[in-house]
This record gives structure tokens, C-alpha cells and sequence, in this order.
């Protein structure tokens, strides 16, 4: 049997797709019980990053991006209630209604950070997808990988003979971390359930009949299926957080690979850990944000995604309030320096230094250093560039560049009557006005001549 698990940590130029033409990617989306957080998103981001890298490196990329509703049960394993079905039962609303809501929740605030989702069958559904599941369920089956309990179809780990490759983990670690769900009819603790049986006392808005009855699917299960169907096997690039790796991705391999006998990716990249403040971001802790709290504290989504940029993907990022302002106050100085940029005229070889940048396992912060070279070197030309590298950065710029600042009424009034306060040193009346200003979301910078009005969006 074949294994390539190969990770994509090298310069583009040495990526070898399996297809000349069309890159097949592959990207673990959310499970649509709750708002996806600020973690998430940084995972999303990267990955939008790498399907524009590709991009500008000439290829074309079939990304498919899947929408778990159903089968994710608490804590991971394969035990306990379903998240989709404990959130509807928590509220009263149908499952179908409780993934409907999350998943349009999660859409709207990609776009709101400029992350380009795939659209249509490329976009799928577990639910959608539960007769090509029990397929390859039956195809495990076949091949002698599969057993039954009372709760559900198991995959038996102990005959796939490289299970735990992928992770690193030696076998007693997994065990140790199995041991949590304490099923004693488990044959091995890392073993992990294809299908789960609908129990006598449960009452399931989601469930399907199979050939060995009703219940629904396990949670790994549904990647291999979609991935297979959409992508074909093997594709090129896996995609996901740190956390997929030991449980969620080394069990699409096994049974990928145990179904079909070949890799089921031959590239691998993941997302590491988003932390607040140093420390582990979680409900426990209170700090599980969402889009929606920056954007209550008065923050722009795209902020947040120019702060993100400033981290390499493989490397723990660590959010703090204070390095988020940051973010916007680079990302307004930035919108205001291209303003006056024309779009017109040809794309400078400057582009290349990005290329090299970007290239070189997706280095968006030397990429950002690149944009800055360029917007800092008081070249009027330098538009059409730096709208090729927003490509893949994604910042939005093409609304900044060439457009001229519309100064409403009101906010210029406001910022007269701090000049004057000012002239009349009223330091604190100054502040206040500052700050009224900040509230109706404009950024006043004080001019040996005046005043300089940024919008902060």
C-alpha cells in the first residue's frame, strides 16, 4: 500500500500537483452547531491565502470546502450527543434549522473577511452525502477493516498497519487519549466509529436507514466520502488546524487508504493554534470570540485578517486587543497612503520579490513587507502592483486605491471645532471630540498645518 504523506513546507516552485493543469484542494469546514471564532477564521484565512498563492502562480484550484451537520459528537470521539442535535435540543429549533442558521452565519462572516468560499456541490454537506458514506463504509466492510458493537461500525485500527504514522503519536499516547470514552467493546481504545446505531431511548431528527439500521455516520467518515467523490483519490493538498491531525486526519487516511488501497492526499498543511493573551482560548475561559466581538468593539473584520497575515500559519499566533489595534491602525495608514495611486499602467517587477515571499510556504508577513517596500517608495505607479498582491493577501484594497475621501459634514465640523480647542489648549475637551469622532468611525491625525480625517474603514 501506498503512503505519501508529504507536507508542503518548501518553496511553490518545488510543488509537484498531480495534475498539470487543476490543483485539488481540500479543506475541513465547520461543524454548524455554533458561531465559528476568531481560531477558526485564522485557519480559513490561511487557506484562502494558499488557494490565492496558487492562483498567482499560474493554477487552477478546485477547492472543496465541506459543511458538518451531522455526526460530530461531543468532545470529539464517539460517544455522547450529536452537536448539532444537543444545540436543538438546547432551543427548541430542528437540527436542519440550527445548521441552516450556522452555516449562514459562517458565510457571512468569511465574506465580511474577504475569505472566498467555494460555491455549490463544491461546498458540501454531510447530510447530502450519507449514500456514498455507507458506501465506503461497505467497501471497509469488505476488505476485512470493519466490526460491530452494539452502538455502531467500527474501524479496526490494529489492521491497519501504519495507523499513527501520520501523527507521530506512539500507539499507548492514542490509547491513553481513547481511554476517555471508556467503550469496553472497542477491540482496541484507537479504534473509531463509521457508523452509529440511533439508540432505543434517543430521539434523532437526523437519522438514515443502512444495512446494519438506522443510525447516522460517524464524523471522519464524511471527509473520505466527499473528498473521493468531488476530488477524486488522491488529490493534491489536505488542508486543516493542528488540532485535525492526531484523531480527525490520521482516521481519513486509515480509511481512505484501507478502502482504496492508495494516499488519499499527497500534500498536507495545517493551521497551528490561535492563543489570547498567552494563554488557551476556549468557552471555559471566556474568550471563544467571535467576528462579532471585534466588530462590537469597533474593530474591521479585515483588521483582524492584516493581523493574521502578520503571523506565519505555522506558528502559534497569540491575539491581544492591543495587537489588533494595531492591525487597524496599519491597515487605515495603508488605505490612506494608496488613495492617491493611479490603477493605471503595467504591474512592476517589484512582483516578483513577492512571489519569492509568498512562495516560500506562504510567508504572508515578508509578503506584507514587500506591499509596505513598495508603498513607502513614493512611486505614483505602484498601484497596479499592489492590487496583484492583494490578489492574495486579500485586504480589499481595490476600494482604496484612486478613490478619492468623502469627508461627511458632520465629521468635518467636529474636527474644526477640535482645531480650535486645540488653538485654545482645552486638551480635554480636544481628547473628547477625538473620541466622538473615533465613535462615528474616523481617525483624526494632527498636521503642523491642521488635521489629516481617515476613514477606518
Amino acid at each position: 500500500m501506498l503512503h505519501v504523506w508529504n507536507t508542503l513546507h518548501k518553496k511553490l516552485e518545488e510543488f509537484q500537483p498531480i495534475s498539470d493543469k487543476v490543483v485539488g484542494l481540500y479543506t475541513c469546514g465547520p461543524t454548524v452547531y455554533n458561531p465559528a471564532t476568531i481560531a477558526n477564521f485564522r485557519t480559513y484565512i490561511f487557506e484562502d491565502v494558499l488557494k490565492r498563492t496558487l492562483e498567482l502562480f499560474g493554477y487552477k484550484v478546485h477547492h472543496v470546502l465541506n459543511i458538518t451537520d451531522v455526526g460530530h459528537l461531543v468532545g470529539d470521539g464517539d460517544m455522547g450527543e450529536d452537536k448539532v442535535e444537543r444545540e436543538a435540543a438546547k432551543t427548541g429549533a430542528s437540527a436542519w434549522d440550527i445548521a441552516k442558521m450556522y452555516e449562514e452565519r459562517f458565510v457571512k462572516d468569511a465574506e465580511r473577511l474577504n475569505i472566498e468560499l467555494p460555491e455549490g456541490k463544491d461546498r458540501p454537506h454531510a447530510t447530502d452525502y450519507i449514500s456514498e458514506q455507507i458506501a465506503l463504509v461497505q467497501k471497509l466492510e469488505e476488505n476485512g477493516f470493519t466490526y460491530k458493537t452494539s452502538d455502531g461500525i467500527y474501524f479496526d485500527t490494529s489492521k491497519f498497519k501504519n495507523y499513527g504514522k501520520f501523527s507521530g503519536q506512539k500507539m499507548e499516547e492514542k490509547e491513553a487519549g481513547a481511554r476517555v470514552e471508556i467503550n469496553t467493546e472497542k477491540r482496541h481504545p484507537a479504534d473509531f466509529a463509521l457508523w452509529k446505531f440511533s439508540q432505543p431511548n434517543e430521539k434523532r431528527q437526523m437519522e438514515w436507514e443502512s444495512p446494519w439500521g438506522v443510525g447516522f455516520p460517524g464524523w471522519h467518515i464524511e471527509c473520505s466520502a466527499m473528498s473521493e467523490k468531488l476530488l477524486g483519490q488522491p488529490f493534491d493538498i489536505h488542508c486543516g488546524g493542528v488540532d485535525h491531525i492526531p484523531v480527525h486526519h490520521e482516521n481519513e487516511i486509515a480509511q481512505s487508504e484501507a478502502a482504496f488501497g492508495k494516499p488519499l492526499a499527497k500534500y498536507w498543511m495545517h493551521g497551528e493554534f490561535l492563543l489570547v493573551n498567552g494563554g488557551r482560548m476556549g468557552k471555559s475561559e471566556g474568550n471563544a470570540y467571535t467576528l462579532d466581538d471585534l466588530i462590537a468593539k469597533g474593530f474591521d473584520p479585515l483588521a483582524y485578517r492584516y493581523y493574521c497575515l502578520g503571523t506565519h500559519y505555522r506558528s502559534k499566533m497569540n491575539f491581544t486587543w492591543e495587537g489588533l489595534e494595531g492591525a487597524q491602525n496599519a491597515l487605515n495608514n495603508l488605505r490612506a497612503a494608496i488613495r492617491k495611486l493611479s490603477t493605471e499602467g503595467a504591474v512592476l517587477p517589484g512582483i516578483e520579490s513577492f512571489k519569492s515571499a509568498i512562495g516560500s510556504d506562504l510567508n504572508t508577513s515578508s509578503g506584507l513587507d514587500v506591499m509596505w517596500g513598495l508603498v513607502k517608495s513614493g512611486r505614483g505607479d505602484i498601484g497596479p502592483t499592489l492590487l496583484e498582491i492583494d490578489n492574495v493577501l486579500g485586504l480589499g484594497l481595490d476600494q482604496y486605491i484612486g478613490k478619492k475621501i468623502e469627508i461627511p459634514l458632520e465629521i468635518k465640523l467636529l474636527a474644526d471645532q477640535r482645531l480650535e480647542v486645540r488653538k485654545n489648549k482645552d486638551w480635554a475637551k480636544s481628547d473628547e471630540i477625538r473620541d466622538q469622532i473615533a465613535e462615528k468611525g474616523w481617525t483624526i491625525e494632527d498636521k503642523k498645518d491642521g488635521y489629516e480625517l481617515t476613514p477606518r474603514n
